[in-house]
């Protein structure tokens, strides 16, 4: 039984010795007790002039020592406990695959974990992509950023890897996690040629180039495993029976053909941005609410800049990288802003998904090492700050004046209309430098500060962008910002609109012991679309939860 030790903090240039002297010294045991040590995480402390490194380790005691009698001794200490057993065990194996096998529909990080699961779990599933695989969908996306030539199906948001894989392929969140999924998330990256240091960086990341080889591999893993992967296919519709769902039209968007799959036991890994689907979905009565989110800008300064203000002079230092922040502000309009998907050392991305419409979004590679840090400055909104005349949702006219499920998507496509046009009708996005917004005034010249976003950036003012609430509670913000992270309000800083895609603007309802939808037994609503993740490991995580779920029904039919 391995002991977990944690705060071990040491200089941020240490021998390699130190971590040994360390753990000795919180055992208070000698060096030769101690057989080995696995290094659990690693992240930094900047509080102090001194930088530390803090770790947290698993140690294993030489043979002839009694860990459970060093773990009686030092009871009460906080930060020596039991290292928990972290194995991930499967709930079944299937001897060979059902006769109708299970389908995932949409291959982001949810659906590929999904789908890795099931077919691990020998259940050989059919996954439907309505995007391209992610090599091609790289070079559609290229078009748009290179050429302002938008594919609509085949984008920064669909296709093979989903919106996660251009990103900064961030893998960590704040979600409970007492089976460590989030573990078994990282080892299948890492098995699949992600870089083994994500298993010990507090902050872990992948980033967009690296990303692309690990998705292929992960498909490969699934076809090698009995799986199925069938791209380019939209599913349309849904057909449900006696309250179970029995099957799926399916579009060949290569062909135009339609066909039926029958299917009992589907999981509905959308991303964020089907809206075609959660409409459908919603006009086949299947469970939709409305559900909160956060609309913004994305902020741009020089990586240096933050590099200083959260390292001081270790700035630079290999062993550290590019340095993030986490900004929130309370403003006094009772609105919260905070940074959202903070990218450092990466680029502002055209993120649409839709013709005639401008969404930004955030990116970096594994090395981080581009002039800029973006991150998202967003605002929380509610359902009760949607409209309710509807434009870009298709409702009856009795619907019109009342709360809509898919109000959301109503106001996210507003949004990203406007912006269009404030950036030009070519697919550039609007902006403004940081001093000009909070002035209220007009920007005409670029400072020091240059934009990544690409197609380009038309500057003007973004007080037309947002809500006038939003806007109010941002002008706040920024200064306070400032503050909080010296510099971080320099006048030059640029601001490109918008970001409205922070997460899913509707929940898709699901029973919380089985997994399914009420109404709809057999359909699995699962990650970031129906409303249960945010972020790349999140969603991994709810993949593998409702692989399991499906699981489980299946050897109840065995």
């Amino acid at each position: 039984m391995p002991i977990r030790l944690s705060e071990i903090k040491l200089p941020l240039e240490h021998p390699e010795t130190a971590l040994l002297d360390a753990i000795a010294g919180k055992l208070a045991l000698p060096h030769a007790a101690i057989a080995s040590y696995l290094v659990y995480k690693r992240s930094f402390d900047a509080r102090k002039a001194e930088l530390q490194q803090v770790y947290i380790l698993d140690v294993t005691l030489a043979p002839g020592q009694d860990e459970a009698a060093v773990l009686a001794r030092l009871a009460g200490k906080p930060h020596v406990m039991p290292a928990p057993d972290m194995a991930y065990r499967p709930p079944y194996v299937a001897a060979t695959p059902p006769a109708l096998r299970p389908v995932v529909v949409g291959f982001g990080p949810c659906g590929i974990f999904a789908a890795l699961l099931l077919a691990q779990m020998g259940l050989a599933p059919i996954v439907l992509e309505r995007g391209k695989a992610v090599r091609e969908r790289t070079q559609d996306t290229w078009g748009l950023w290179r050429r302002g030539e938008l594919h609509p199906e085949s984008n920064v948001q669909f296709g093979e890897g989903g919106a996660g894989t251009f990103s900064d392929g961030k893998l960590y969140s704040q979600i409970k996690d007492p089976r460590f999924l989030g573990r078994k998330v990282m080892q299948e990256f890492v098995d699949a040629g992600a870089p083994p240091e994500i298993l010990v960086d507090a902050h872990p990341h992948i980033g967009t180039f690296k990303l692309v080889k690990v998705v292929e591999s992960m498909r490969a893993q699934i076809l090698a495993l009995g799986g199925e992967i069938r791209f380019q296919q939209r599913v349309t519709d849904i057909q449900v029976e006696g309250g179970h769902l029995r099957g799926l039209t399916v579009l060949d968007q290569a062909t135009g053909a339609s066909s039926e799959l029958r299917a009992d036991h589907v999981v509905m890994a959308l991303g964020h941005s089907a809206r075609d689907t959660f409409t459908m979905l919603h006009a086949r009565g299947v469970p939709v609410q409305a559900k909160p989110f956060s609309i913004g800008f994305r902020a741009e300064h020089p990586q240096g800049l933050v590099d200083r203000a959260r390292w001081g002079r270790h700035a630079g230092h290999p062993a550290l990288g590019a340095a993030e922040y986490r900004l929130v502000h309370h403003a006094s309009n009772g609105r919260a802003v905070y940074s959202f998907c903070m990218c450092p050392g990466g680029t502002v991305v055209a993120a649409t998904s839709e013709p005639g419409r401008v969404v930004t979004n955030g990116m970096s590679q594994y090395s981080r090492n581009e002039r800029n840090a973006n991150s998202g400055i967003v605002v929380g909104i509610e359902p009760s700050d949607y409209p309710t005349d509807y434009q870009h949702i298709d409702v009856p006219e009795s619907a019109q004046g009342k709360p809509h499920p898919l109000a959301g998507i109503e106001l996210q496509r507003r949004l990203e209309s406007a912006a269009y046009v404030l950036g030009g009708s070519d697919y550039r996005a609007p902006g403004q430098l940081l001093g000009d917004f909070v002035a209220g005034r007009p920007s005409t010249a670029l400072g020091e500060v240059q934009p990544s976003y690409q197609p380009g950036v038309l500057l003007g003012d973004l007080a037309s962008a947002l809500p006038g609430y939003a806007i109010e509670a941002m002008r706040e913000a920024f200064p306070a910002f400032g503050r909080k992270l010296a510099g971080y309000d320099r006048p030059d800083a640029v601001l490109t609109g918008v970001e409205t895609r922070t997460s899913s603007p509707i929940r898709i309802a699901r029973d919380a012991d089985d997994l399914q939808c009420p109404g709809v037994a057999g359909l699995y609503p699962a990650g970031e679309g129906a409303g249960y993740a945010g972020g790349i490991l999140s969603a991994g995580v709810d993949g593998i939860k409702v692989a399991e779920a499906v699981a489980r029904a299946l050897a109840g039919h065995a």
